[in-house]
């Protein structure tokens, strides 16, 4: 099983990309872990939300596998604590797919057909989060998941 984190448009500060990284590199004693950047759409400050977000999606969907599990990180996902989230996960572990894929949108969310492709759905919290920061955030979540699943001293309850 591989986990990669999918992401829409690059990060714009350092000190975000510095924090996901040491988490990715963390992450990397558990399990085969990648993020990957979707580039951002050419001129999409001048494209209608819909539209942007329809060729985001065809980007985001050219790159799945029939095989692949994909997850949005979706303000309308189901909500879970760190210790819920790493049962959930451990139990996709165990899934037939190959690869989890956690898709983070662009600042419009995602298309319609990408909704439809979705396996799941997960919030991060009721507040809202610039997506670049969402990265940061869930990447951590992700490591402390698996900190949990080791019973690592990590996560303190």
């Amino acid at each position: 099983m591989k986990i990669e984190l999918c992401v829409v448009g690059k990060t714009s500060f350092k000190y975000l990309e510095e924090g996901q990284d040491i988490y990715a590199k963390r992450m990397k004693k558990y399990i085969p872990f990648q993020m990957h950047v979707i580039p951002d759409i050419k001129n999409a400050k001048n494209l209608n939300p819909e539209i942007l977000k329809k060729k985001e999606g065809e980007k985001i969907l050219s790159r799945l596998t029939k095989n692949d599990l994909l997850v949005l990180l979706d303000e309308n996902g189901k909500q879970l604590t760190s210790i819920e989230f790493s049962k959930w996960l451990e139990n996709k572990l165990q899934s037939t797919s190959k690869r989890i894929v956690f898709l983070i949108g662009g600042a419009y969310g995602f298309s319609e057909e990408v909704y439809q492709r979705a396996n799941a759905k997960l919030a991060l919290s009721k507040m809202t989060f610039s997506h670049q920061m969402v990265r940061l955030f869930f990447t951590e979540q992700l490591y402390r998941a698996f900190t949990i699943m080791r019973n690592e001293p990590y996560h303190n309850i």
